[in-house]
């Protein structure tokens, strides 16, 4: 089993609701803020809900981000996502992160391993092919950013597994979070990511490792 499962086309729908995992000190809420901000960027309606309780570092946290063409009236956490980012893979062990997602939705786990060597087979089971992948986003975040901070790169990421915005769009929502080279660096980081993601759904060949 490779990182990836194919798909043939990108997220259409009224409204696209996503509920990033992750632990403290790894960008969970900003994450759904960049997120709203894309949303933003081009010209629809979002909203981002950060988690409440404790967001010590390492802690479990929790946020939402829903995107729409149309005013966002409910501000409920996300209970049926369409999408879910785990930015910590060892939250698989702890908690339900799967809870609640929809049949047809998307997962980007940040691991370098892959579903079999993470026991999520049976994830993929019933699942339209292409909706999950894992990709070594805190590794690209050291790259680019150097820092262990993986929330920018799983954006990009997501951009690309589901069509549902534009990387072009995460750019300018980091552009209007960050400024100088922190900016530079976290939109060279979801760019790669995007690229990588992209990569993968339109190569018919699987390589073992992203």
């Amino acid at each position: 089993m490779s990182h990836l499962c194919r798909c043939d086309a990108g997220y259409v729908g009224p409204m696209f609701e996503v509920r990033i995992h992750g632990r403290g000190g790894q960008g969970v809420v900003t994450a759904a803020e960049l997120l709203s901000l894309a949303a933003f960027e081009e010209g629809r309606h979002a909203q981002a809900i950060p988690s409440f309780g404790s967001e010590r570092t390492g802690a479990p946290v929790v946020a939402y981000c829903r995107i729409s063409d149309e005013p966002i009236r409910t501000r409920e956490p996300v209970l049926f996502p369409d999408a879910l980012v785990v930015q910590d893979a060892t939250l698989l062990q702890s908690i339900d992160v799967f809870g609640g997602l929809k049949p047809d939705g998307y997962v980007l786990i940040n691991s370098k391993k892959n579903f079999d060597e993470l026991g999520l087979t049976d994830l993929l089971e019933g699942r339209p092919e292409g909706r999950v992948m894992t990709i070594p986003a805190t590794d690209i975040a050291r790259e680019y950013i150097g820092r262990p901070v993986p929330n920018a790169v799983l954006l990009g990421g997501l951009a690309a597994l589901t069509g549902a915005f534009r990387t072009e769009s995460v750019a300018d929502g980091l552009n209007r979070k960050f400024a100088g080279k922190v900016a530079e660096g976290n939109i060279a980081a979801a760019q790669h990511a995007y690229d990588l993601v992209k990569w993968y759904l339109n190569e018919a060949k699987e390589p073992e490792h992203v």
